[in-house]
């Protein structure tokens, strides 16, 4: 069965372990390092966490590991379950159940980590970006009545960008669009700071716009390994588990709209069986 692998955060239990008795000996940042190299050897990891254990339980720790593939986070649950990885006694590692009452809303990643996910799946010669367009809307106000004087501490930059990404091996193109907005404080002086901010909302629109346009494409890895892509142009982010593979198609016109979605981090709800 073939899988679909979103650019969102992934929560769901499928995608996450559970992995307990770790020594009290090493230090959490230790911990960290250590099951970071061991489970990304399964596939491409979102986190890693490790926590001390509740004060009721004896001294050591905990960690809780998030894939973005289901498949990935199962091959590491059978092969370290019970195995000493990196310690001289046996780890547990089980898949995360949540309650079926808990659900939680799709998260768009940001975009570096969009671009992680490209580079892992794609490869980092399979994608690219091209600006369309990237434009300063920082005095439309202002022109829709001029008479009005904005104080200087309202002012603001406020960049628009339009961009595609681009996958030539699949022939596909899927567009995005974002707008950030920095701030202007009166107390700030100068060219340099004036540059630095309208440097900095340039950057920001532009990572929102990469952002968008990876949120209407989803990575359909196949039984045998293959990669193929979907792309979605809808607004909305679909149920992360769907396994619909239909609409492989290639952009050939589309609409702007303006787009704001914020990546949020947080733990899944565990229940151990």
């Amino acid at each position: 069965m073939a899988e679909l692998v979103r650019f969102i955060v992934p929560t769901e239990s499928d995608k996450t372990l559970l992995v307990w008795e770790l020594s009290a000996g090493p230090s959490a940042e230790a911990l960290h390092h250590s099951v970071f190299a061991v489970f990304s050897r399964f596939g491409l990891l979102y986190s890693v966490r490790v926590f001390p254990n509740a004060a009721v339980a004896r001294p050591g720790f905990y960690a809780v590991v998030k894939f973005y593939s289901a498949r990935d986070a199962h091959r590491a649950q059978k092969a370290c379950d019970q195995k000493q990885l990196f310690q001289n006694s046996p780890v547990k590692v089980c898949l995360g159940t949540r309650h079926k009452a808990v659900q939680h809303q799709a998260i768009a990643l940001s975009s570096s980590r969009c671009q992680e996910l490209a580079n892992h799946y794609f490869g980092f010669n399979g994608w690219s970006k091209r600006i369309i367009k990237l434009q300063e809307l920082s005095d439309l106000e202002g022109r829709e009545n001029e008479d009005i004087v904005v104080p200087l501490e309202k002012q603001s930059l406020k960049f628009f960008c339009a961009l595609e990404v681009v996958l030539p091996s699949y022939e596909c193109r899927s567009p995005g669009v974002g707008i950030a907005e920095e701030l202007l404080d009166k107390l700030e002086e100068g060219p340099l700071s004036f540059l630095m901010k309208r440097k900095t909302a340039q950057k920001l629109a532009i990572q929102k716009a990469l952002s968008d346009a990876f949120q209407k494409l989803s990575i359909v890895v196949l039984e045998s390994g293959k990669i193929a892509v979907e792309y979605r142009p809808n607004e909305e982010i679909p149920d992360t588990r769907s396994e619909e593979l239909h609409n492989l198609i290639q952009v050939s016109c589309f609409s702007w709209e303006q787009y704001s979605q914020e990546e949020e981090d947080y733990l899944s709800d565990f229940a151990l069986e």
